[in-house]
């Protein structure tokens, strides 16, 4: 459950910066721009393809403490 909102997160980061980006034609010159998009993308991928490899193992999540 954490990674699955770990990964939301990411993503909704990585939408609202590119949504920001969009709005300002020289940003997207900035390498620092790159940067980020392609660092947030790959967390969210990596995220993701652990998420999908559970699954497909049939691993349960471990019990939540509360």
């Amino acid at each position: 459950m954490v990674d699955d909102c770990r990964s939301t997160v990411m993503a909704r980061l990585t939408l609202s910066a590119v949504a920001d980006v969009t709005r300002e034609q020289g940003a997207w010159q900035q390498p620092e721009v790159h940067r980020a998009l392609l660092i947030s993308g790959l967390s969210v991928l990596t995220s993701a393809t652990w998420l999908l490899r559970r699954d497909l193992n049939g691993e349960l999540l471990p019990p939540q403490q509360s």
